[in-house]
Protein backbone atom coordinates (compact mmCIF):
# COMPACT_ATOMS: atom_id res chain seq x y z
CA UNK A 1 0.00 0.00 0.00
CA UNK A 2 3.05 1.90 1.05
CA UNK A 3 4.69 1.58 -2.59
CA UNK A 4 1.34 2.37 -4.48
CA UNK A 5 0.97 6.10 -2.38
CA UNK A 6 4.58 7.09 -3.20
CA UNK A 7 3.82 5.78 -6.98
CA UNK A 8 0.85 8.14 -7.28
CA UNK A 9 3.15 10.74 -5.35
CA UNK A 10 5.61 10.64 -8.51
CA UNK A 11 3.30 9.85 -11.11
CA UNK A 12 1.41 13.78 -10.13
CA UNK A 13 4.65 15.71 -9.61
CA UNK A 14 6.01 14.44 -12.87
CA UNK A 15 4.33 17.06 -14.92
CA UNK A 16 4.95 19.54 -12.33
CA UNK A 17 8.71 19.00 -12.58
CA UNK A 18 8.83 19.47 -16.22
CA UNK A 19 9.00 15.64 -17.44
CA UNK A 20 5.74 14.74 -19.30
CA UNK A 21 3.50 17.08 -20.79
CA UNK A 22 0.94 18.29 -18.43
CA UNK A 23 -2.67 16.77 -19.53
CA UNK A 24 -5.91 18.91 -19.46
CA UNK A 25 -9.39 17.69 -18.63
CA UNK A 26 -10.87 20.05 -21.15
CA UNK A 27 -10.92 21.37 -24.67
CA UNK A 28 -11.14 25.42 -24.91
CA UNK A 29 -10.02 28.34 -26.71
CA UNK A 30 -10.49 31.90 -25.45
CA UNK A 31 -10.62 34.62 -28.49
CA UNK A 32 -10.42 38.12 -26.98
CA UNK A 33 -11.62 39.94 -30.38
CA UNK A 34 -12.09 43.99 -30.31
CA UNK A 35 -13.60 46.11 -33.13
CA UNK A 36 -11.26 48.64 -33.69
CA UNK A 37 -13.37 51.02 -36.05
CA UNK A 38 -10.65 53.50 -36.08
CA UNK A 39 -8.91 51.30 -37.95
CA UNK A 40 -11.82 49.82 -39.43
CA UNK A 41 -10.70 45.99 -38.50
CA UNK A 42 -11.29 43.22 -35.90
CA UNK A 43 -8.06 42.46 -33.51
CA UNK A 44 -8.23 38.88 -32.02
CA UNK A 45 -5.96 37.17 -29.51
CA UNK A 46 -6.64 33.53 -29.70
CA UNK A 47 -5.29 31.56 -27.07
CA UNK A 48 -5.19 27.30 -27.90
CA UNK A 49 -3.62 24.17 -25.91
CA UNK A 50 -0.35 23.58 -27.56
CA UNK A 51 -1.24 19.41 -27.44
CA UNK A 52 -4.79 20.36 -29.21
CA UNK A 53 -3.64 22.69 -31.14
CA UNK A 54 -0.38 20.44 -32.58
CA UNK A 55 -2.99 17.59 -32.86
CA UNK A 56 -5.28 19.43 -35.51
CA UNK A 57 -2.41 21.18 -36.94
CA UNK A 58 -1.01 17.20 -37.69
CA UNK A 59 -4.17 15.83 -39.03
CA UNK A 60 -3.37 15.01 -42.62
CA UNK A 61 0.01 15.73 -42.80
CA UNK A 62 3.08 13.04 -42.86
CA UNK A 63 4.91 14.35 -39.71
CA UNK A 64 3.87 15.47 -36.61
CA UNK A 65 3.71 19.40 -36.23
CA UNK A 66 5.47 20.89 -33.85
CA UNK A 67 4.59 24.71 -32.97
CA UNK A 68 7.87 25.06 -31.61
CA UNK A 69 9.85 23.78 -34.82
CA UNK A 70 11.75 26.73 -37.02
CA UNK A 71 10.60 27.30 -39.80
CA UNK A 72 7.92 28.89 -42.00
CA UNK A 73 5.94 25.30 -42.02
CA UNK A 74 4.20 25.77 -38.15
CA UNK A 75 3.09 29.47 -38.44
CA UNK A 76 1.51 28.47 -42.46
CA UNK A 77 0.08 25.13 -41.07
CA UNK A 78 -1.64 27.06 -38.31
CA UNK A 79 -2.76 30.42 -40.51
CA UNK A 80 -4.15 27.64 -43.35
CA UNK A 81 -6.51 26.11 -40.48
CA UNK A 82 -7.44 29.32 -39.00
CA UNK A 83 -8.70 30.21 -42.22
CA UNK A 84 -10.45 26.82 -42.83
CA UNK A 85 -12.05 27.22 -38.70
CA UNK A 86 -12.38 30.57 -37.76
CA UNK A 87 -14.47 32.91 -40.69
CA UNK A 88 -15.43 36.24 -40.56
CA UNK A 89 -18.72 37.69 -42.42
CA UNK A 90 -20.65 40.66 -43.36
CA UNK A 91 -24.35 40.42 -41.83
CA UNK A 92 -25.06 39.75 -45.78
CA UNK A 93 -22.77 37.09 -46.22
CA UNK A 94 -20.01 38.87 -47.80
CA UNK A 95 -16.54 37.23 -46.60
CA UNK A 96 -13.95 38.79 -44.43
CA UNK A 97 -10.36 38.01 -44.86
CA UNK A 98 -8.68 36.58 -42.13
CA UNK A 99 -5.06 37.24 -41.47
CA UNK A 100 -3.00 35.51 -38.84
CA UNK A 101 -0.07 38.33 -37.31
CA UNK A 102 2.14 35.65 -35.28
CA UNK A 103 2.09 33.47 -32.72
CA UNK A 104 3.51 33.56 -29.25
CA UNK A 105 4.27 30.60 -27.15
CA UNK A 106 2.85 30.84 -22.86
CA UNK A 107 2.75 27.92 -20.19
CA UNK A 108 1.06 25.00 -22.13
CA UNK A 109 -0.49 27.17 -24.55
CA UNK A 110 0.20 30.02 -27.38
CA UNK A 111 -1.59 32.93 -28.61
CA UNK A 112 -2.52 33.59 -32.38
CA UNK A 113 -2.44 36.95 -33.58
CA UNK A 114 -5.22 38.17 -36.09
CA UNK A 115 -6.62 40.78 -38.02
CA UNK A 116 -9.76 41.04 -39.98
CA UNK A 117 -10.07 44.19 -42.34
CA UNK A 118 -13.43 45.78 -42.62
CA UNK A 119 -15.07 47.20 -45.84
CA UNK A 120 -15.97 50.04 -43.47
CA UNK A 121 -17.68 50.71 -40.14
CA UNK A 122 -20.23 47.69 -39.82
CA UNK A 123 -22.53 47.20 -36.83
CA UNK A 124 -22.19 43.50 -36.97
CA UNK A 125 -20.23 40.67 -38.35
CA UNK A 126 -21.02 36.72 -38.48
CA UNK A 127 -18.76 34.54 -36.80
CA UNK A 128 -17.89 31.09 -37.20
CA UNK A 129 -16.41 29.74 -34.40
CA UNK A 130 -15.00 25.99 -35.27
CA UNK A 131 -12.16 25.79 -33.91
CA UNK A 132 -10.87 22.20 -32.73
CA UNK A 133 -14.53 21.50 -33.17
CA UNK A 134 -12.91 18.95 -36.11
CA UNK A 135 -11.06 16.96 -33.46
CA UNK A 136 -12.76 17.56 -29.97
CA UNK A 137 -16.60 16.53 -29.39
CA UNK A 138 -16.13 18.43 -25.93
CA UNK A 139 -14.72 21.69 -27.46
CA UNK A 140 -15.99 24.93 -26.18
CA UNK A 141 -14.84 28.24 -27.47
CA UNK A 142 -15.19 31.34 -25.50
CA UNK A 143 -15.47 34.47 -27.40
CA UNK A 144 -14.53 37.86 -25.71
CA UNK A 145 -16.00 40.74 -27.85
CA UNK A 146 -15.29 44.13 -27.04
CA UNK A 147 -16.63 47.11 -29.08
CA UNK A 148 -16.34 50.67 -27.65
CA UNK A 149 -17.91 50.63 -24.10
CA UNK A 150 -19.88 47.60 -24.86
CA UNK A 151 -18.92 43.79 -23.95
CA UNK A 152 -19.93 40.40 -24.58
CA UNK A 153 -19.28 36.79 -24.42
CA UNK A 154 -20.17 33.82 -26.87
CA UNK A 155 -19.44 30.43 -26.31
CA UNK A 156 -19.39 27.84 -29.42
CA UNK A 157 -19.53 24.53 -29.32
CA UNK A 158 -20.69 21.37 -31.72
CA UNK A 159 -23.86 22.21 -32.69
CA UNK A 160 -23.53 26.02 -32.24
CA UNK A 161 -20.92 27.11 -34.22
CA UNK A 162 -22.12 30.31 -35.70
CA UNK A 163 -23.57 33.59 -34.12
CA UNK A 164 -23.86 37.33 -35.64
CA UNK A 165 -21.96 39.40 -32.94
CA UNK A 166 -23.02 43.37 -32.86
CA UNK A 167 -22.00 46.03 -31.42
Amino acid sequence: MRLLSVLAVLLLLLPLAGAAPALHAYHSSLTELRYNAAKKQLELSVKVFTDDFEKALSEGQPTPVSLSAAGPRPLALASAYLQRTLKFSTAAGAPLPLQLLGMQAENDGYWLYCKVPLPGPVPSVQLRQGLLLDVFSDQMNIVNIEAGDKKQSVLFRVGHEQELLTW
